[in-house]
């Protein structure tokens, strides 16, 4: 009987010692108890109106944007307003935006109407100053989506350049984002 109470006191005292040391390992640096707080990125919350050029087109594109998954991610839902003379499917897309701090790097998957062949592939950028440049090296070539802060006019301009037959790097999007709603 002595023997048996020794036995459970020293699993006992193993399984607090065990305990202990998981409790004192140190957070991963990616995870829920981290919150991605991004000063530039958080002005893109909210609902815009996006106009400009895609492939040379002109376009009318609305934006929401708002922050998701315990703040790790912003959800970007971009939707094109439909054309009466092609009835073709408007553009829409939802990219959710996020941060590796383990890479020190921006993070975008990129999910639109074109299926899953491309968004298989993540964007990953950097920023500087009041823009985010990420690149995606999709199957066809790299692409690169500069989001880029004007604090003068409170507005975003999303650059989105490829790269032609010739090897040369052209404009694909040039869009101006105007906020939609009256808080800004």
């Amino acid at each position: 009987m002595k023997r048996l109470l020794l036995s459970a006191a020293a699993l006992l005292l193993i399984c607090f010692v065990v305990a202990g040391l998981a409790q004192e390992q140190p957070p991963a640096l990616d995870g829920p108890k981290i919150i991605f707080n991004d000063p530039l990125l958080s002005k893109m919350a909210g609902t815009w109106q996006a106009s400009g050029t895609i492939r040379g087109r002109s376009t009318t594109q609305s934006i929401e944007a708002q922050w998701v998954l315990n703040h790790q991610f912003l959800q970007v839902h971009e939707k094109g307003a439909p054309d009466p003379k092609t009835n073709l499917t408007p553009y829409e897309a939802m990219v959710m935006v996020g941060y590796d701090h383990t890479s020190d790097r921006y993070v975008a998957h990129w999910l639109d109407i074109y299926g899953g062949r491309f968004s298989e592939t993540l964007g990953y950028g950097s920023q500087t100053g009041d823009q985010i440049e990420f690149v995606f090296e999709y199957p066809d070539g790299p692409f690169h989506t500069i989001f880029r802060w004007v604090p003068q006019k409170k507005q975003w301009q999303w650059l989105m350049k490829t790269r032609d037959n010739y090897g040369h790097w052209v404009d694909f999007a040039d869009l101006m984002l105007t906020a939609a709603d009256t808080g800004r």
